[in-house]
């Protein structure tokens, strides 16, 4: 079975989910997301797994969310994907993708209702 955690190692959560992961002999390929951000494709392919759309995936208390205006409803899904891609921070975390579809871990338990 192939599985990705997009993960940011200074996040609690994202460590507890990679743990459980790894607790139930499961290697993830690991996407240290902050550092390599995914494309617009890939962003765009994770929130149609995740049935959501990009301002829900967003970290909404982030200065930067308040200091890019991101509450400004004009703003399309395409402008919203390229700020996340632009400013990483945004994408709340961690996002785990296996068997095609995608969960947040918040809580981390979660991730076992995809695997």
């Amino acid at each position: 079975m192939n599985v990705t955690i997009y993960h940011n190692p200074r996040c609690g959560k994202s460590r507890q989910t990679l743990q459980l992961l790894e607790e139930h002999g499961i290697k993830p390929v690991i996407i240290e997301y902050l550092k390599l951000p995914p494309s617009a494709e890939e962003l765009d392919s994770i929130l149609q797994k995740l049935g959501i759309e990009p301002r829900e995936l967003m970290r909404t208390k982030e200065a930067e969310y308040k200091a890019l205006d991101l509450t400004n409803e004009s703003l399309d899904r395409h402008a919203l994907i390229n700020t996340m891609i632009k400013h990483p921070i945004l994408i709340e975390r961690p996002i785990v993708v296996a068997n095609g579809k995608a969960i947040i871990g918040r809580p981390p338990e979660a991730v076992l209702s995809i695997l």
